[in-house]
């Protein structure tokens, strides 16, 4: 049994027939610029991706405007990585259909453990190959395949961007300021403690400014709910008890886990649940975490009253709001 590729040589096959550029030097050197040409459009392809990735913002009136701004922000990341991936495909099969090494063999069955000597072989035969593609001599598509695979490579890395900034700056910032009122979500109406009950819950956000516009991400941050008990039913030290008003006390709705929000309140058992992973944080002591996976309690917003009796913030909240990061020691 044969261990190594012979040649192709069955009289009841159809005869080989050679390719043109196997003989004519024109149609190799043709050739050739045919497939330099598809791994520079690849290129091409990979840049009009970048391009488009940062230049091409979906709030600008751009170059395609039947299709709109987000539409043609789309294409051109599309059309780029298409172009990019496909040119390097195309590419490599023209190659190897009309470069390559073109002799046809025959490759016996043997032993799933191939010898020692077979193994031996076959690193010889995959040089010997290797050399056949013509790599050392052909620069220019040696150089041309590597700009394109160079390039088409910072494609993944370029999305990364999109993971977003790190979490420390964005949650250690929110609109609660020291005189800051506490206005109804929505109506935005300034909120006295007379419009609470007893066991009564509110969401509640910052009050705006003058000029000043709420955007998605401010409401998510600055989300508060209020929650009135009965002063004696506080379990708190005097500097927490001194941030609440008249029974009245304020956390952050973010879950200080995973960053969903805190929504349902059971009245009996004064505990704030989570409603993503069941973390429950017990309201009459500071929001502490008696279940889940929440690593911290809420964090607490100290309020008290202006002089017209609405409700204010004292200061703005006394750490981050939002789930625990790797920056965080919790």
């Amino acid at each position: 049994m044969a261990n190594d590729l012979t040649p192709l040589s069955d009289p009841g096959l159809p005869k080989h027939v050679h390719r043109k550029a196997d003989h004519d030097p024109k149609a190799e050197k043709r050739a050739e610029q045919q497939v330099a040409i598809l791994f520079a459009l690849s290129a091409v392809g990979t840049i009009l991706f970048i391009y488009s990735y940062i230049f091409i913002k979906t709030d600008l009136f751009v170059f395609l405007p039947l299709l709109g701004n987000t539409n043609a922000h789309q294409l051109g990341l599309g059309m780029g990585l298409t172009i990019a991936l496909l040119g390097i495909g195309f590419g490599a099969v023209h190659w190897a259909k009309t470069l390559m090494s073109d002799t046809e063999v025959i490759a016996e069955r043997h032993e799933f453990r191939s010898s020692d000597e077979d193994r031996s072989e076959f690193v010889k035969t995959v040089k010997e190959r290797s050399a056949e593609a013509g790599l050392g001599r052909r620069s220019l598509i040696k150089r041309t395949l590597g700009i394109s695979v160079g390039l088409v490579g910072l494609s993944p890395i370029l999305l990364l961007r999109d993971l977003g900034p790190l979490p420390k700056k964005q949650l250690e910032e929110t609109s609660w300021r020291t005189g800051t009122r506490l206005v109804t979500d929505p109506g935005d109406r300034p909120i006295k403690a007379s419009d609470l009950e007893v066991g009564a819950v509110a969401q509640v956000l910052p009050e705006l400014r003058m000029g000043q516009k709420r955007t998605l991400e401010d409401i998510g941050k600055d989300a508060v709910l209020l929650i009135r008990l009965r002063p004696e039913e506080f379990q708190l030290d005097a500097e927490r008890k001194s941030w609440t008003h008249e029974g009245i006390i304020a956390f952050s709705k973010i879950c200080s886990h995973m960053g969903c929000a805190v929504a349902l309140y059971e009245q009996q058992t004064k505990h704030l649940l989570c409603p993503c992973h069941q973390s429950t944080f017990d309201v009459t002591r500071a929001a502490k975490v008696i279940f889940g996976p929440a690593a911290r309690p809420l964090p607490q917003l100290a309020i008290t009253v202006d002089a017209q009796g609405y409700l204010i913030a004292q200061q703005p909240f006394n750490e981050s709001v939002g789930p625990s990061y790797w920056e965080r020691s919790s």
